[in-house]
Formats: C-alpha cells, structure tokens, sequence
C-alpha cells in the first residue's frame, strides 16, 4: 500500500467527488455516530438491516464502508456496491463475514480486538458461578412458592479448585486474572501458550488441548471461530472431563459439539453454561429453538458477552478510529484479511525523483513483461525531492526488464533482491 497520504477535503474525508458514507447495519452508540459526522462522513444508521434488506440498502446508499455486529455479511451484499471498501465488525469475531469473498473483491474486512475482554470474562464468571451455585434454578423456585435449602446447600465450591482455560487471548486473559481472585488453579492451552509464558502468568501450561479436560473442575471456552476449531471441544475431550464438572462456552457455537455435549450431560453430569450455540438465529429473529438448552443444569444467555455499555463504547470508539485512519492514511486497522508477509520470490527497490511519470514508466514495463505486482509501497523523503519505491513481485524479472526499468533518467537506482 502506498505509504503517502491521501488528499482531504476541508470535511476531512478522502477527495473522491463525495464524502464517505458510512452504513451502519446494527446498533450503534449516538456519540460515535456524531463523531463521524464531525470527522465529514455521511452516517446512515439502519441497525435493523439483514438479509435482502441490507442488500438493498448497500446498492441503494452504495457506502464506502459497513459497520455491523451481529448481521451476516455475503457476497451478495459486497457486490451491491463497487464503492465498498471496509466492512467493520464491531466486535471481536468475524465469523459472520464471509471473508474468502471479501479477500477476493479486495475489500478489508477489521475487527475490534480486546475492546470487550472483560465483558465477556465477567458473563463467563456469571455462568461459572450459576453452575456452581445453580442459581437460575433457585430463582426459579422461589418465584413458583418452593423452598428447598437442603437440596440446595450442596454445592462444590471454587476455591482451590482446577479451572481449564482453552484459549489464552484477551479475554481468557481476563478469566485467569478473576480466577486467581476466587483461589482457583489454573491450567490452560492455547496455541500461543509456552511453557515460559504460562510460568509468568503463574499458570500451568497443557501441551495439547485434550489435556485440560482431567485436570479441570471447570474448563472456560475462549477461541476463535474458525474451519479448524468446528467442533472443537467434542466427544473425546467432553469424555475426558470429570464427573459433575462445569463447562462454559462465551466464544462461539460452532466451538462446542453440542450432539456430543447432551450425552456428556447425561453420562457425565455435567453442568453447563452457554452463552452461544450451534444454530443462533440471526440479527432481528425473536424465536429459537435448541435441545441443548432444554437439558438439566444448562444455564443460556442470549449471546450478550459483550453487550455491557462499557464495552459497547470502547467498541464504537475503536470502529471510529478504524474509520478515521481508513481516511485520513488509506489503510485499515485491525484488517484481518490482509496478508501479513508476502510470500513474493522477488522485491524490487526504486529509488527515483518524485516526478509525475516515473512510476507509471515502471508499472508499464512490468506489464509489458507480465510481471505482476503482489504488493508496493512508495515512501517519500523529507524535501519532497526523492522517494524509494518497493515492490514484492510475483515473479523475478529478468536483465533485460531490469534495464529498461533504468532507462528512464529519473530513476537513481534500481536493486533486485531475490527471496526464495
């Protein structure tokens, strides 16, 4: 990506005949929508959009960029508008943005990482405790006229117990710190996790996932949803785990095999906190289904780890800086589609006057050759006289490109440095 700043219109936004419109598809917080229109961006706040509607509003309004949350993001929606440049997840995963489809059109796909760690970890900490303490089903008797406190005074208690974090990010981060507060021993697995790591955190590190279940009195669910973590947590670790165990998921459903969590239920007593599930229905449905939630200790929130007001504005004040860089510098924050090396044999480094044409005298000569460009940037040095273009390439051009690239008397030098 070029490495130079894009023009600005006295509204701030990036010169293109128009400002940047914004089209947010989910809720969004009133401040944030003004700092927006501060910053010279048209807003269109529509948080009831989904499916054909949303289609429909992006090549009616044909946003630069889309902010949603819970709303699915398609192909379809993409190619309702060729000015789309960024959708915005305002929230932690991404999984409900088809992202392949996205990478293939060029658009760039940003999230907000960490801005909702604690939210989530203190759901989590809810449902670990309701588990424990069967609070919901207390509740629930109270409120039918049954009082029970002898079947309710037994209860195992946390302390000194075993907790099994899967997943160390943010917010399993997060659960670690609450967990130490109760007097928990915590073992965990992550696929970043050390044993160096895990011995500053004061942790026990598990080499492999399979070994958190044995060890655990509760396990706490905190990855990614992703092709390789479907199902991840399934009937050989949910086997492993001990007799009345607790098992929480706050991540995502697709994490957990819920087929072979109802027969660990039954077989192994567990109890059961779940905050997500399989089949959730999507942005705006306001019925739902599932057999999971029907068995005994299930305790189910309505996916709301991270819907505290606290979150929701550290989130939007993320969104707004993801937006505000993407005008000001061209460039998306926190893009998670966006190659981190390139894998290019060749990277060719230009050093030239900063004249109109000098650049455009290189990309002819590398199309004429048919060597394509995976990725460029061009950085301009203090006085504005001279600047250094690099560009990784797909293929390694050869000596005669090379000096047709030279031959252009603007250009001071040109080196090829092969990286394969």
């Amino acid at each position: 990506m070029l490495d130079q700043k894009l023009k600005k219109t006295e509204s701030g936004c990036a010169s293109s005949g128009s400002s940047t419109l914004v089209l947010l598809a989910d809720a969004f917080r009133s401040e944030s929508v003004v700092e927006l229109e501060v910053l010279g961006c048209q807003t269109e706040l529509q948080p009831s959009l989904s499916g054909d509607e949303l289609v429909a509003a992006i090549s009616k309004k044909k946003p630069d960029i889309l902010v949603v949350r819970s709303t699915k993001v398609t192909a379809e929606m993409m190619d309702a508008s060729e000015r789309l440049s960024v959708i915005i997840r305002a929230g932690a995963g991404y999984d409900t943005i088809d992202v392949e489809a996205a990478s293939a059109r060029g658009i760039s796909v940003s999230n907000c990482p960490g801005k909702n760690s604690v939210a989530v970890a203190e759901l989590a900490w809810g449902l670990i405790l309701s588990c424990d303490r069967r609070i919901p089903d207390q509740v629930a008797d109270l409120k039918s006229g049954q009082w029970d406190k002898k079947g309710y005074s037994k209860s195992s208690g946390l302390f000194g117990r075993t907790i099994g974090i899967v997943g160390l990010g943010q917010i399993g981060l997060e659960v670690v710190k609450r967990a130490k507060t109760f007097g928990m021993h915590v073992v965990a697995w992550s696929r970043s996790l050390t044993e160096e790591k895990a011995e500053q955190l004061g942790i026990e590190y598990c080499e492999k996932l399979q070994d958190i279940a044995p060890l655990s009195d509760v396990v706490s669910i905190h990855v990614s949803s992703t092709p390789e973590t479907e199902k991840f947590i399934n009937a050989n670790f949910l086997d492993a785990m001990k007799e009345n165990a607790i098992i929480v998921n706050t991540s995502r459903g697709k994490v957990v095999d819920e087929g072979a969590l109802a027969i660990a239920i039954k077989e192994k007593h567990l109890r059961v906190g779940l905050d997500v599930f399989e089949n959730e229905p999507s942005s705006g449905d306001t019925t739902f289904s599932s057999s999971i939630v029907n068995e005994p200790h299930v305790y189910g929130t309505h996916h709301v780890g991270a819907s505290t007001d606290q979150a929701q504005e550290s989130i939007a004040s993320e969104v707004v800086k993801i937006i505000t860089t993407f005008i000001k510098e061209g460039r998306a924050v926190n893009c998670v589609n966006q190659v981190v090396e390139a894998s290019a044999p060749a990277l060719l480094s230009i050093r030239h006057k900063n004249l109109p044409g000098v650049l455009a005298h290189v990309l002819d000569e590398l199309s004429i050759s048919g060597v394509n460009i995976e990725e460029m940037e061009n950085v301009l040095y203090e006085g504005s006289q001279a600047a250094c273009a690099r560009m990784q390439l797909g293929t390694i051009p050869n000596s005669e490109l090379i000096n047709n690239i030279k031959s252009n008397e603007n250009i001071f030098s040109v080196t090829l440095t092969t990286q394969i």
